[in-house]
C-alpha cells in the first residue's frame, strides 16, 4: 500500500507543474495579442478577396471565350442540346 501512496503524490506533482507554467498569451501582452490577431484576420480577408477576384477573373475569361466562338464551335460544344423552335 506504500508504494500506491507515493505514486499518486508523483502523480499529483506533474499536475501542479502545468498549472503554474507560462502560457504564450501570459508571456505576451494583451495589445500585442490583439496585434496578431488583427493581422491574422487582416490575412484571411485578403486571401478571401484574393481568390473571389481569380473566381470573377475565370468566368468572365469564360464567357468571352464562348463570346469569340465560331457558330462551328457552338455547334460543335452545344449540339442538339438547345430547345427547337
Amino acid at each position: 500500500m506504500a508504494k500506491k501512496k507515493v505514486g499518486q503524490k508523483q502523480s499529483a506533482q506533474p499536475k501542479l507543474a502545468q498549472e503554474k507554467a507560462p502560457t504564450l498569451q501570459d508571456q505576451l501582452g494583451g495589445d500585442v495579442l490583439a496585434k496578431l490577431k488583427a493581422t491574422k484576420q487582416a490575412l484571411v480577408d485578403k486571401e478571401q478577396a484574393a481568390e473571389e477576384e481569380r473566381l470573377a477573373k475565370l468566368a468572365f475569361e469564360r464567357k468571352q471565350r464562348e463570346k469569340n466562338m465560331s457558330f462551328e464551335e457552338l455547334l460543335e460544344q452545344y449540339g442538339d442540346k438547345g430547345s427547337k423552335f
